[in-house]
């Protein structure tokens, strides 16, 4: 496969194509026969993967943590490289892609609402606006503030405590009752002043969140000129305790029909809530037990990490990345499933942080895995998607099938940290 410099196509300028949803940007690009630039740091730049490095057709260096001078810089690229597209693959930087939009005259986000995808206060503001079933909420900006509200706010227990800014479920905790463990959660939600690696200052307020039991799931909704193209909803699964990491997903999520219609549209709603008009969301839901009702935990405008992409294109044939571009181009998204089939992904999780010793991941008929970590490597302590170790990713027929092939090949790897 060539990808990069040598497409004359349409060009789209990614705000920061690093991390998960970059690689898939990058295939889909190459299918529709895309120039993909990027807008990113030197420094960032230089510490991407060569294969990242050689697809794109170039680079507008600059700094994101500036908004005037980033999209000074950003609107000059785009006008000397006739570029037809904006799309942002960092989800902090979700405003300053509406902004590039509107300030080049192309498809893009509500840039007065587009904050509210990024910044979680924002974001339960526009769905109380809205009318999207929510969990109830409020800010805490220390301890003591947290205690109050804990106390008197009626938001029961027990209670998510959340960066107001932040992704990947870092800084995010469950806390079972009062005591200790509330200030100890608010600190850590509260640890993260800069997001790495560029720097970007972020808000340090706490988010103090009613929790909603029952199932998760997560539905991503392609936009295109105001209009919503639903995608398939997928099934999410956590650990337990003080630290709700994401240990796999399925597609499709086991739902009947009629509920799946009401989470697609729910999920709608909310990207339609924090301003996405050419683009594409992700939306996590809780349905507590007994109800039809789906919670919006929170929403992002940008394309799902976690390898979704994979997994939804796995059992559908729909490319997320590739209905992204279409709709920042101002095509009508092709979001309509090839075929029905079932896809899992599973990770690798430590049960505590070190030094990898030793990782391997087994061989299996219609699954695939990948370590993200190698011997030597640091390993987090199991508290947020950071300490992930590898994925598996299984195709099958149906979704039992799928989660079990994956769950079998994670269960048979080898995770020694020392």
């Amino acid at each position: 496969m060539t990808i990069g410099a040598g497409l004359r196509g349409p060009g789209v300028l990614v705000i920061e194509p690093m991390g998960n949803a970059g690689r898939f940007l990058v295939e889909a690009a190459d299918r529709l026969g895309l120039r993909l630039y990027a807008a990113t740091h030197k420094e960032v730049h230089d510490a991407y993967p060569d294969r990242l490095r050689s697809a794109l057709a170039g680079v507008c260096a600059t700094d994101l943590t500036d908004t005037p001078r980033a999209l000074a810089d950003m609107e000059a690229f785009c006008r000397r490289h006739a570029v037809a597209g904006v799309a942002a693959c960092f989800e902090l930087f979700t405003p300053l892609a509406a902004l590039l939009a509107e300030r080049v005259g192309l498809p893009g986000n509500d840039p007065r609402l587009a904050r509210a995808a990024r910044n979680k206060i924002l974001m339960g503001e526009a769905f109380a606006a809205t009318g999207i079933p929510a969990p109830r909420w409020a800010v805490a900006r220390d301890a003591a503030e947290a205690r109050r509200v804990a106390e008197t706010g009626g938001l029961g227990w027990p209670l998510v405590v959340k960066p107001a800014e932040q992704g990947g479920s870092w800084g995010v905790s469950v806390v079972e009752g009062p005591g200790d463990a509330l200030a100890h959660a608010v600190a850590a939600a509260q640890r993260f002043t800069h997001a790495r690696p560029h720097g970007l200052e972020l808000d340090t307020t706490a988010l103090l969140q009613e929790y909603v039991r029952g199932a998760e799931y997560s539905c991503d909704t392609v936009v295109a000129d105001g209009v919503a193209h639903p995608l398939p909803v997928v099934r999410k699964d956590t650990t337990r305790g003080r630290y709700r990491i994401e240990t796999g997903h399925t597609c499709p999520a086991g739902l009947d029909d009629e509920l799946a219609g009401i989470v697609q549209r729910t999920a709608a709603r909310a990207a339609l809530a924090v301003g996405v008009r050419n683009g594409i969301a992700h939306t996590e839901l809780k349905i507590p037990p007994g109800t039809r009702t789906p919670f919006v935990i929170e929403t992002g405008a940008r394309l799902p990490g976690d390898n979704l992409c994979e997994v939804v294109e796995a059992a559908t044939g729909v490319s997320e990345a590739g209905a992204h571009l279409q709709a920042v181009l101002g095509r009508v998204p092709d979001t309509a499933p090839a075929f029905a089939g079932a896809a899992s992904i599973r990770f690798l999780l430590p049960e505590r942080g070190g030094v990898l010793r030793r990782a391997s991941i087994p061989e299996a008929p219609c699954t695939h895995g990948e370590l993200h970590l190698w011997p030597g490597d640091a390993v987090p302590e199991p508290a947020d998607s950071a300490c992930r170790i590898g994925h598996v990713v299984a195709r099958a027929a149906t979704a039992d099938r799928a989660r079990e092939l994956a769950a079998g090949v994670v269960a048979r790897s080898l995770v020694e940290v020392g």
